[in-house]
C-alpha cells in the first residue's frame, strides 16, 4: 500500500477517474477542480503547479485520493486509516501549510504539530427539492457577459466573506450564475459546477449584505438547483460552513441533507 503523487492532471484524471465517478457525491470537489484544470489550464487558481496523489492497495485498487492547487490547502478524500500517517511521510518534503479533511482524521495527520483550527464544513446533498415559502419578490434568470462588472464584485464580496479566493468568475460560464432580480435588479446569485457524473455542486451563493434577510439567497438556490435538475444532474450538492447557523437552516428547508463534515487547519 502505497501513495503515488504527479504533477499530471491528465494522468490523475486517467488512473483515479473510475475511483472519483463511483461516488460523485463525496468526491464532488475533486471532479470540479480536475474539470477545471483540465479546461482552463494548471494555474487556474493561482501560479504554483498544482500536485495530485492516490492510495492503492495491494491490489492496485485506489482508495483515497489527494489534490493542492496551490496556495489552498492540500484535499484529501475519505482514507483508510493507514494511508493518513502515510500522506505525512509522502508529502513531507513539501511545503503543506494546511489540510482539508474529514473531521475524523486531522488528528492522525496533525499527530504532535501544532495547529490553528479553521473552517469547518458540511457536505450536504438534495433530497426532494422545496422552494422557500413564501417565495421571495423576484424572479430567476441566468447571467451574461453584460452582468461581469456586477460579478466581479460580488465574487470579491464572497472571497473577503469567507477569507479565502472563491472559484472566480473567469473559471465559470455566466449561464451558470443564477441571478435572483427583484423588479429587475440583480440582488442575489447562486452559481453551480458543470455536471460531473450525473453531479452538480452549488459553488457560491452570495447576498450583499445591505440586501439580505429578504429571502434572496433562497430563491436564487432553488432556481439553480432547479436548472441543475432540468439539465439532468441526479445529484444536486453544497458545502456549508457550520458555524453559519442561517445558511445551515435555509439549505436544509430548502432539502439538503447532511453527508459529512470536514474541517481545514494551517500548521504553525
Amino acid at each position: 500500500m502505497a501513495w503515488q503523487l504527479t504533477s499530471d492532471v491528465e494522468e490523475f484524471a486517467a488512473v483515479t477517474g473510475e475511483f472519483l465517478r463511483s461516488a460523485p457525491v463525496r468526491h464532488t470537489v475533486f471532479l470540479t477542480l480536475v474539470d477545471t484544470l483540465r479546461s482552463r489550464g494548471p494555474h487556474a487558481y493561482g501560479p504554483e503547479d498544482p500536485f495530485f496523489g492516490w492510495w492503492t492497495t495491494p491490489g492496485a485498487a485506489i482508495r483515497g485520493v489527494l489534490l493542492q492547487t496551490p496556495p489552498h490547502p492540500v484535499l484529501f478524500s475519505e482514507l483508510p486509516a493507514d494511508a493518513v500517517p502515510a500522506a505525512v511521510t509522502a508529502l513531507a518534503d513539501r511545503p503543506i501549510a494546511g489540510v482539508n479533511m474529514l473531521a475524523g482524521d486531522i488528528p492522525r495527520f496533525a499527530g504532535d504539530r501544532p495547529y490553528v483550527a479553521g473552517m469547518r464544513t458540511r457536505l450536504h446533498r438534495l433530497g426532494a427539492l422545496t422552494p422557500p415559502e413564501p417565495a421571495p419578490p423576484g424572479v430567476a434568470r441566468p447571467a451574461t457577459a453584460a452582468d461581469r462588472d456586477l460579478l466581479v464584485d460580488w465574487f470579491a464580496g464572497f472571497d473577503a466573506f469567507i477569507g479565502n479566493r472563491g472559484p472566480g468568475i473567469d473559471t465559470i460560464e455566466y449561464s451558470r450564475v443564477t441571478l435572483w432580480t427583484d423588479d429587475g435588479v440583480p440582488v442575489a446569485m447562486a452559481v453551480r459546477s458543470r455536471p460531473q457524473a450525473g453531479m452538480v455542486r452549488i459553488l457560491t451563493v452570495w447576498t450583499p449584505p445591505e440586501l439580505r434577510r429578504r429571502g434572496y439567497a433562497g430563491g436564487a438556490t432553488a432556481a439553480a438547483t432547479r436548472a441543475a435538475l432540468d439539465e439532468g444532474a441526479s445529484e444536486v450538492v453544497l458545502y456549508t460552513d457550520l458555524a453559519n447557523p442561517t445558511s445551515n437552516a435555509l439549505y436544509h428547508r430548502l432539502g439538503y441533507r447532511p453527508v459529512e463534515d470536514r474541517a481545514m487547519v494551517e500548521f504553525r
